[in-house]
């Protein structure tokens, strides 16, 4: 058992190592192919949407529930290992790199919602929130790896990050295999299933504070760079260690929280935390503790996203958990598109120090929803 959610979690650092590798040579990028600030957006708004479009495919086909998982999830890493690979080799211009970037996402789509499903099927009730922690650690670790190598040349950082997502698929097809704690029987292709999710209330509660959490993640992730180099605050590494390892740290904590007190207050508590950093980000732009900052917003913006799944998984009807989860990628992937363009328009109105504002709205909503899940 703890082999499986090794090679599992070891999976997601690996195969996600493709997600944010565009965004890691934007600067060089942009010097190279003479492209603007907005332009450059698409480098990971396209592959957010390609994700979306996936997960929206496979909600509608339960792939998840009906093909094996881990065959789904070795075959996914696979294809965005090669559309990085062939992007770094051949491609010099916005015109077939967001193509590929879209359909990298489309990739990633069969990578993060199965690989929760695969570690929620080896974990009981009484440690699934610790074990998610450890898996949505692991995707965090993975999304922020290309930052550790990013000063190398663009095309080489994208190579790397090629190889070491093509680990991950032989990880996941040799070692990996469904457990004995979620469904594993084929399901009935049922297409409403995600529609039929919200009509009962703690699913929708569930989703609606997984969306506030969404609204804030990907759009601090992508514009963090930026929101340092405004404060004349190193970039690069410091974001791999307050996103990547300060982030899987929250993560196993949001887990243990979740376990230890319950789904909705550990969630409660981390989107508190994160929101008061997005209200207090303008303050701390430029002073001396921002970097510290920063690894406590890192931390605490991640820490509940197991929290989410793990809910989902419980409360979801068990021959569709695959799909539930799919569904509520989809649509909270969806809504990081919308946050991640709105960030820099605000910014160009209000400077950097103030653009995080935007995001304050997010944890909110979601405290409140997760809040209400309690009665």
């Amino acid at each position: 058992m703890l082999i499986q959610r090794a090679a599992i979690a070891l999976v997601q650092v690996l195969g996600l190592a493709v997600w944010f590798s565009m965004s890691a040579v934007v600067p060089s990028l942009r010097h190279e192919w003479g492209i603007s600030a907005g332009a450059a957006v698409w480098l990971t708004a396209s592959v957010q949407l390609g994700f979306v479009a996936g997960a929206v495919g496979a909600t509608v086909l339960n792939l998840a529930d009906r093909v094996r998982p881990h065959l789904l999830l070795a075959f996914s890493a696979a294809a965005g290992a090669v559309l990085t690979l062939v992007l770094g080799l051949v491609v010099d211009g916005l015109g077939a790199a967001i193509p590929l970037r879209f359909l990298t996402g489309v990739a990633l789509a069969g990578v993060y919602p199965v690989g929760m499903k695969l570690m929620a099927s080896w974990s009981e009730s009484r440690n699934r929130g610790r074990a998610l922690g450890v898996l949505i650690g692991a995707l965090t670790l993975g999304s922020a790896l290309p930052h550790v190598f990013g000063q190398l040349p663009w095309r080489q950082v994208l190579v790397t990050a090629a190889g070491i997502a093509v680990l991950g698929a032989v990880t996941a097809l040799v070692v990996v295999r469904p457990g004995p704690f979620v469904t594993a029987t084929t399901a009935q292709l049922n297409p409403r299933y995600a529609v039929q999710m919200f009509r009962e209330r703690k699913p929708r509660l569930v989703n609606l504070g997984y969306f506030g959490h969404m609204w804030e993640l990907y759009a601090l992730w992508t514009w963090l760079p930026t929101f340092l180099l405004s404060a004349s605050a190193p970039a690069g590494l410091t974001v791999f260690l307050t996103m990547g390892v300060a982030g899987s740290a929250g993560c196993l904590v949001g887990g243990w929280a979740a376990d230890r007190f319950g789904r909705a207050p550990a969630a409660v508590g981390a989107l508190a935390v994160s929101g008061t950093c997005c209200l207090l980000s303008p303050l701390a732009w430029g002073t001396p503790v921002l970097i510290a900052f920063c690894a406590v917003w890192g931390a605490s913006v991640i820490a509940d996203s197991g929290v989410f799944s793990t809910s989902l998984s419980e409360v979801a009807d068990p021959r569709y958990v695959g799909t539930a989860l799919t569904a509520l990628t989809a649509i909270g992937f969806g809504l990081t598109v919308v946050s991640i363009q709105l960030v820099p328009l605000l910014a160009e109105l209000v400077t950097w120090r103030y653009a995080f504002l935007l995001l304050v709205p997010g944890p909110v909503i979601g405290a409140l929803a997760m809040f209400r899940t309690r009665s």
